[in-house]
């Protein structure tokens, strides 16, 4: 293992496993990454191929990705008084 890195960070996570982390159906995970879906989000993390027709994502990409989203709401969120 590389040096600042850990177990988790090299973690791939099958479509049925991101499903479950980030609460989303896998349809609406493949809207994400096509870009003529109107729900394309080109900031969620592209896959990679782990086989002929089997794919995957890695974690610290899909960790990174909810932290934007958590920073995005933030930012536009206005803090109650």
């Amino acid at each position: 293992m590389q040096p600042g890195t850990t177990a988790t960070s090299k973690r791939v996570l099958r479509i049925k496993q991101l499903s479950q982390i980030i609460g989303l159906a896998r349809s609406t995970i493949y809207d994400y990454l096509d870009p003529m879906s109107p729900r394309h989000d080109p900031t969620f993390p592209k896959p990679i191929k782990l086989g002929a027709s089997a794919v995957g994502w890695l974690e610290a990409e899909i960790n990174q990705w909810i932290g934007l989203k958590i920073a995005m709401r933030s930012a536009v969120t206005p803090s109650p008084l």
